[in-house]
């Protein structure tokens, strides 16, 4: 007998189908084929349709694949209607193929095996958790995915963006007049995807399985309010929206932004059914090596590098200049501690004799005004002049004046006028504006006062903390320079205690300052003159 005959007879002794079998089914049945394949594995799912979802080429790193099978283990178990194993959190930075792996694909490929299931999903706002619902429906349109799931489809009376249903059909054998079965196509309801923002309402919608994919904004993260609303409705609403609660589980995707963040929230409940998965970008640091987990996922790492295709270094360094230390420890480290004191290098400040030592084009120049209205005691009305200069060594920020005094209005206003006729009518003028009815008077009465210059209010996001942090980056990189004044000293004390000095006028002007000359170049030529 030849061996593959051989092969054959043990195969078929076994129960499994005989290879030259599937070698011909193969050829003949290839889109069987390869449902049947997906189907068997959602990682491959993901491969076979990733052209459906993106236009980017794929690059595939070992963490997609293991995030796949934990999704699809989860998914079985709902199937199998077991007690759940455990939630899951995943703490991944962006970038990183985490929306697409958990929020649009999963639930297409789930359908595919169970097309019964309901899924609640959920981001930080309406828009995002849509946007990601309209991905995955396209998906279930696309061509391919009616070629090889013909059967599953949405109901045509329930298709809208934040709640789609499912729909399958089947073929069933039905004795006719004739006394003879014949197959006739019967549709089967099935489950659906109801979208939400985090904050919103779930009433009379139940899923089998619950996503939370980034419950909150990067950018509204620091705020106590925004904190607390995310884990109020984490545990008071989205937990009782259930289909079943010793079965379904609740998936959480996010990159850490906060040490109270629903990561954070969560873990520090100390719950026995959590299954944590925490990968950071690079763990070149010990503190981000320590947040591995699995810890053993460490010697998965390449030069230390979650994805080096991805995120090589000098990604890395980008994004720590974009998103300042506490945003990149956080969405990057996935250790969001907060910056305490020493958050400045002063001793990186670069002093020089005149402007012409920082090689490079001035882009442009502001003056940056962070206004107190008192006259003695309390803070200090700063302001501070920058220019961003560019060369072929990248961008530097020089820092030609620091204007500073407790001034009464009046006064106040006559010195930021003086200044911006020192300056110049190129120099850009902003102003912070406070909140309230009071600092709106206020910076109107500024941009009165500067008419015929180029002058515009500023609403800073955040605590000073968090608004210095993308400057700090730049200082401590060296790349800010100072020329040698009289107001250098001040200005070296006051940074080098920030946040725990006395004032934070100083830091605050030159954050600002240095806010709006990262702003994209074509923003510059938009103002009007006030």
């Amino acid at each position: 007998m030849s061996p593959v005959l051989a092969e054959n007879h043990i195969a078929m002794a076994r129960g499994k189908e005989p290879k030259q079998i599937r070698a011909l089914k193969a050829v003949q049945f290839p889109t069987t084929i390869k449902a049947e394949r997906c189907r068997r594995s959602y990682f491959h799912f993901m491969q076979e349709f990733w052209g459906e979802v993106s236009s980017d080429p794929p690059q595939w790193n070992w963490h997609i694949e293991y995030l796949a099978e934990q999704l699809s283990q989860i998914a079985q178990d709902v199937a199998d209607k077991k007690v759940k194993k455990h939630d899951l959190i995943i703490n991944i930075p962006p970038g990183t193929t985490k929306s697409i792996s958990c929020s649009i694909m999963f639930p297409p490929w789930c359908w595919t095996k169970w097309p019964w299931m309901r899924f609640i999903v959920s981001s930080y706002s309406g828009a995002l958790s849509l946007e990601h619902a309209e991905y995955s429906r396209d998906l279930i349109r696309s061509d391919k995915y009616k070629r090889l799931f013909p059967e599953i489809g949405i109901k045509q009376d329930k298709d809208t963006k934040s709640n789609f249903r499912i729909q399958r059909t089947v073929m069933k054998k039905v004795r006719g007049e004739d006394g003879k079965f014949h197959n006739v196509s019967k549709i089967e309801p099935g489950g659906n995807r109801y979208s939400t923002s985090v904050g919103g309402t779930l009433t009379g919608f139940h899923g089998h399985i619950l996503l939370v994919d980034d419950p909150l904004d990067p950018n509204r993260a620091i705020s106590p309010v925004e904190l607390a609303s995310a884990n109020r409705w984490l545990d008071q609403t989205l937990s009782t929206r259930k289909v079943d609660k010793a079965i379904t589980p609740t998936i959480l995707i996010m990159q850490r932004l906060h040490q109270d963040d629903p990561t954070g929230h969560i873990l520090a409940k100390n719950k026995k059914n959590v299954f944590h998965i925490c990968l950071p970008g690079e763990i070149y640091s010990p503190k981000y090596r320590e947040r591995v987990r699995p810890v053993d996922f460490v010697r998965k790492y390449k030069d230390g590098l979650l994805d080096p295709g991805r995120m090589s270094r000098s990604v890395l360094a980008e994004m720590e200049v974009d998103l300042g230390q506490y945003g990149y420890a956080g969405q990057v480290g996935q250790h969001p501690t907060p910056p305490g004191g020493g958050m400045f290098k002063v001793d990186h400040f670069q002093v020089v004799d005149s402007a012409s030592a920082v090689v490079g084009k001035v882009e442009n120049t502001v003056r940056y005004w962070d206004k107190a209205g008192t006259a003695e005691g309390g803070t200090y009305t700063v302001g501070v002049k920058m220019s961003k200069i560019v060369s072929s060594k990248g961008n530097k920020y020089l820092i030609h004046d620091v204007k500073r005094g407790q001034w009464a209005s009046n006064e106040r206003e006559d010195i930021i006028k003086e200044t911006a006729e020192a300056d110049g009518r190129g120099v850009y003028v902003w102003a912070e504006q406070e909140p309230g009815s009071g600092g709106k008077d206020s910076i109107n009465a500024t941009i009165q006062n500067l008419d015929g210059f180029v002058v515009k209010a500023d609403l800073p996001v955040g605590n000073k903390v968090y608004r210095a942090d993308p400057y700090s980056v730049q200082v401590n990189n060296g790349n800010v320079y100072l020329l040698r004044a009289d107001w250098n000293g001040p200005f070296k004390d006051e940074h080098g205690f920030f946040p725990f000095s006395t004032y934070k006028d100083q830091v605050d002007a030159s954050a600002g300052a240095y806010s709006k000359l990262i702003q994209k170049k074509k923003h510059f030529g938009t103002w009007g003159r006030r």
